[in-house]
Order: C-alpha cells, then structure tokens, then sequence
C-alpha cells in the first residue's frame, strides 16, 4: 500500500517503532535463558538486541525529523507477550519463550526473513521487515518532492553520538545513529535499519568489509548449529508475576518497573531540553546495572515445577509525578528481602530525579 500523505507516514512510523521495540523483550528473554552467558549465541543475540535499539532511536529520529513525536511514554509500546507482530503477514506471533533451535527456526528466522521482492503490500500489511521498510522509503521519497517534509526536523530533540555504540559482534561500519534532517540521511537511517536486519535481499553481510553478519544469518548460525546452543535454562514461557512465589513478586516488579523507567527516560531523551549525555549514561545504567542483573537474579531461582523464573515485561505504571522516587522504593523493597540485590538498589539510586 502507498504511502502518500504526511499522515500515513507518521501511521506507518509509528507501526515501525511499535515493531522494532516488540522484538526487544523476546530477544532478550531468549539470551537470558541460556545458561552461559558468554556463548557464542548468547553473544549474537546480545549484539542483535543491541541493534534493535538503534533502529527504534533511528525511527525516532525519523518521526522528529518528518513533523512526529516518537512519545515513548505510549503504553501502546509497552506489548503483552503473547502478541502478534503488527501488520505481518502471515501472522507471526511473538512470545517470551526459552531458546530453542525451533523459536529460532519458527519465530526469529521468520522476524528476519529477507524479502523477495515479489510481493506486493496488501492493505498495510508485509511479509518482511524489509518490504515495509521500502514502502517507508517510497512515502518519503514521494513526501520529499511533494511536501516540505523536512522543513522543520527538530535537530535539537533528535540523539545521536555516544547514544549507540555497537557491542560484540557488531561492528561501527555497518551503520550508526545520526540526525535526520533531509531525504538523504532519512533513506540512510532505513537502509541501516534494513541492511542490519535482514539484508538486502540474499546478502549474508551488513558493512562493506564483511566483519559484520546480518541479524538472520546470526540467527542461522544458531538454527543450524554452527554456534552450539549448549544448556537452556527451564524458564516458563509468557511468564505472570502473579504465577511467581511471593518473595520472587518484589523482583519481577522492579524488572518491569525498571524497563518502563528505560522508556520514560528514552521519552525525555528525545526533547529538546535534555541534558542527552546524562539520559544516555542512565540509558546504559539501567541495561547492565539493573536490568541484567535483575533478569539474572531471577533465572538463578527455582520457583517449582522444575522452572526458574524469568522477566515478564509486563507494563508496571509508575508515579508520574515521581517515577525515580516510586522505582527505587520498589528496588528497595526488593534488596530489603533479597539483600544480592542491593548493587541494583544502589545503581536506581544514582539515577536522574
């Protein structure tokens, strides 16, 4: 389906935003579920989250740059697993699942399928990632003639620079995060976002020198065995906090509240106002100082049946006059009954108020 009006561009901006952040929590849950964390597959999954997260800043700057607002405070960005992936078709259901040759082979593979390119949108829907992707680039090339689309791309909220810098397996040439601010540098930040992916049609490489693989042909090495998996922990699949032992509920809350916490920050990241490398360096705090361990503390407890608990990414509402303050009264309710925690306690406490 074309895209040309200003209005449909921002609709479909707002499917690439929901879409890219969707495939974030499965991901991760994935990587969390195997049981050495510096594997070779934990490694590829790690370096595509990684990139994930550049192409939903990418998608912000897009919005910004074409007359949007990217509001990562939408609950409508904050999914509930299982869910099926917006507007792909056939439909690709999406769930927080332990690692698995057959999720990589059903689920992720399919994510990152390369287009064909004998397909042709129907209705706004797409086979591939790559395929909507095109029909973005199409309604900002017509938009461009059309429209003064760029007239006023709001540079000052847009981030860039120490924002992203690729992790292991990644590699700077293969794209980076840059302002938006006319069609060049907009069809650039879709050719990144495609070409990380799932390349550009059969191409196993996502830069010019062949250092980096794109996201399918990662997943690849997984499904065929190349990168053994090795041992999967017993994580539940779609996990409730309710469903969790009451000493183990406090932990999935400060998870879910310190994700939702990661897109208020995200949303104040992205305004003209920000102090940016203050946000940024929170950013990178609650990933590795909060998150990881807390995603850690709970695999490592058994919570009967023979499972281990896991993050949830649930939507948890914090205060919205206060969400610093009610974030670490959760983490301290948290380390009070399970003191491991207190390093993440203390991290949430160094945070912007």
């Amino acid at each position: 389906m074309a895209i040309d009006t200003v209005s449909q561009l921002h609709a479909s901006l707002r499917v690439a935003l929901r879409v890219e952040l969707a495939t974030i929590p499965p991901y991760l849950y994935a990587m969390y579920s195997i049981a050495d964390r510096s594997s070779k597959p934990a490694l590829l999954l790690r370096s595509i989250v990684a990139e994930e997260m550049l192409h939903a800043a990418l998608v912000g700057n897009l919005m910004l740059a074409t007359g949007s607002d990217p509001d990562f405070t939408n609950h409508d960005l904050v999914p509930l697993f299982p869910m099926e992936l917006p507007h792909h078709e056939p439909v690709l259901e999406l769930s927080l699942s332990p690692c698995s040759q057959s999720l990589i082979r059903n689920v992720f593979l399919q994510l990152e399928a390369p287009d064909a390119g004998e397909q042709p949108l129907v209705a706004g829907d797409f086979r591939s990632l790559g395929q909507f992707y095109n029909s973005l680039e199409g309604g900002l090339k017509l938009l461009a003639v059309e429209e003064d689309l760029f007239a006023t791309p709001q540079v000052d909220s847009q981030v860039s620079g120490s924002a992203y810098s690729p992790v292991h397996l990644d590699v700077e040439e293969s794209g980076g995060l840059h302002v938006v601010h006319d069609l060049e540098t907009a069809l650039g930040a879709t050719e990144i976002i495609v070409h990380q992916g799932e390349g550009l049609t059969t191409e196993r490489w996502a830069d010019p020198d062949h250092h980096e693989l794109t996201h399918y042909y990662k997943l690849l090495q997984i499904s065929d065995r190349s990168s053994p998996l090795g041992a999967v922990l017993p994580v539940p699949t779609n996990p409730r906090t309710s469903e969790y032992p009451a000493d183990i509920q406090p932990v999935s809350d400060l998870f879910n509240a310190a994700y939702r916490h990661l897109f208020l920050i995200l949303n104040d990241l992205f305004s003209a106002s920000a102090d940016k490398e203050q946000f940024i360096g929170d950013l990178y705090t609650l990933m590795n100082q909060v998150l990881s361990p807390t995603a850690h503390f709970l695999t490592s407890h058994v919570i009967g049946a023979g499972f281990c608990a896991a993050p949830t990414f649930e939507l948890y509402e914090l205060d919205r006059d206060q969400p610093h303050r009610h974030l670490s009264e959760i983490a301290g309710e948290a380390a009070r009954l399970h003191p491991q925690l207190g390093g993440v306690a203390d991290a949430i406490g160094g945070l912007v108020r």
